[in-house]
C-alpha cells in the first residue's frame, strides 16, 4: 500500500507551477497526497505553522472569490501571510514591468500567485522571478482549478471503479477550464469527454496533449455533439458560456448557439442512465443559464464541495512549491505516533 507520508519525489522538479503539462502523474500524485493529508489534519483539530513567516505576493489583474480566499486563508492556516495586490493596487502595468515587478517581489515574497489577462503574462513572471510562482488563471489554464478538481473526482470516485473506466464530460465551450479538465483527467488515466458545439470544440493542439497523455496513462480523449455520449458519465462538468475572456460577445449569441441542448438539467444527467453521476461547476454559476437551479442546488451537485477543495489544493501547492511538503507529511506522521 501507497505510504501516505512519503512522497515519490520529495522535491519540485520545477520551481514554478505554470501548467500541469510539465509534470507526470506521479508528481501530480504528490500534490493530491500532500493537499488531502494537510486537510484531514487540520480537519482533526490540529494546527501547523509550516510556513511560519513566509509571504505570499497574490498578483490579481481580475477579480476572484475562491483563488483569492483559498490562498488568503491557505497561507494564514499554514503560519504565512498573503499581499492581496490587485489591480490598480502596484505599479505592474502602469509605470513598471512585469519582469522589474517580479525581480522586487522575489527580494521581498517566498511566493508569487498571479491571476492574469495573458498567459505570457505568467511566463514573464516566472522567468525572472527567482521565487515560485503559480499560475492562478490565464486565458490558456487553470492549474490552480485542475488540483482541486481532480481532488474532488477521486474523492467521489466510484467504489472500487479503476480510473481508466471512469467517465468525465465537460458540457459546453471550451474555455481554459475546459482544457484543464481535459489535461487533467487525462494525466489521470480517465476517458473525458467534451460535449458541445462543433465550433467550440478543443482545437488539435489541446487534443494532442490528452493523447499523449492517452498513450502514457490509458483513458481516451475525444470532442463531440452527440449526446448518446453523455452514457454512462460519472461526473458531468459545465462551465459559463461567456465570461472573462469573452467580453466581446453579445450573450444572445451564446443562448443561441448552447441553449437549450447544452444546457445540464435534470434531464440531461438522465441521459446518462447512471443515478449517481456527479454535477461538477468550476463557479461562478449563471444560474438557469448553463446549469438549471434543481441540478447545482440538487442531490447530485458536488459543486460546493469543489469549491471547497480549491483550499484543500491551495495549502498543498504552497507547500510543495515552498519546499517544505515532505518535512510537512514527517510532521503529521510524528504527531499522530505520539497520539
Amino acid at each position: 500500500m501507497d505510504n501516505p507520508y512519503v512522497l515519490t519525489h520529495k522535491t519540485p522538479t520545477k520551481k514554478d507551477f505554470l501548467d500541469t503539462t510539465e509534470f507526470d502523474q506521479s508528481e501530480i500524485l504528490d500534490m493530491v497526497k500532500i493537499s488531502t493529508a494537510v486537510r484531514d489534519y487540520l480537519k482533526s483539530g490540529h494546527t501547523l505553522n509550516s510556513l511560519y513567516h513566509k509571504n505570499l505576493a497574490m498578483i490579481f489583474e481580475q477579480k476572484s472569490t475562491r483563488t483569492r480566499v483559498s490562498f488568503e486563508v491557505g497561507m494564514e492556516q499554514l503560519g504565512g501571510h498573503a499581499l492581496n495586490l490587485a489591480p490598480g493596487a502596484i505599479q505592474l502595468g502602469a509605470h513598471e514591468t512585469i519582469g522589474d515587478t517580479a525581480e522586487v517581489l522575489s527580494r521581498m515574497c517566498d511566493l508569487i500567485m498571479a491571476r492574469v489577462d495573458r498567459h505570457e503574462s505568467v511566463l514573464e513572471l516566472a522567468d525572472r522571478s527567482t521565487v515560485p510562482v503559480i499560475n492562478g488563471m490565464s486565458d490558456y489554464n487553470h492549474p490552480t482549478q485542475e488540483l482541486g478538481d481532480i481532488i474532488t473526482i477521486l474523492d467521489h470516485l466510484p467504489a472500487d471503479k479503476p480510473c481508466n473506466k471512469v467517465k468525465v464530460v465537460f458540457v459546453g465551450d471550451c474555455t481554459q477550464v475546459c482544457v484543464s479538465l481535459m489535461m487533467i483527467t487525462t494525466k489521470m488515466g480517465m476517458n473525458f469527454i467534451q460535449y458541445g458545439p462543433p465550433a467550440k470544440w478543443l482545437g488539435d493542439d489541446f487534443l494532442k496533449i490528452g493523447r499523449a497523455n492517452n498513450q502514457l496513462y490509458g483513458g481516451s480523449v475525444h470532442v463531440t455533439d452527440n449526446p448518446a455520449y453523455l452514457e454512462g458519465a460519472d461526473f458531468i462538468y459545465t462551465d459559463v458560456w461567456y465570461g472573462l475572456y469573452d467580453k466581446e460577445t453579445p450573450k444572445d449569441v451564446y443562448m443561441r448557439e448552447f441553449y437549450p441542448k447544452y444546457q445540464v438539467s435534470d434531464e440531461m444527467l438522465a441521459m446518462t442512465g447512471n443515478p449517481n453521476v456527479k454535477f461538477m461547476h468550476c463557479l461562478p454559476a449563471n444560474r438557469n443559464e448553463e446549469v438549471t437551479d434543481s441540478v447545482l442546488d440538487g442531490p447530485h451537485s458536488i459543486a460546493w464541495d469543489e469549491a471547497e477543495k480549491r483550499l484543500t489544493a491551495q495549502r498543498g501547492l504552497l507547500l510543495y512549491f515552498g519546499g517544505v511538503a515532505a518535512a510537512t507529511l514527517d510532521e503529521i506522521k510524528k504527531q499522530k505516533e505520539e497520539k
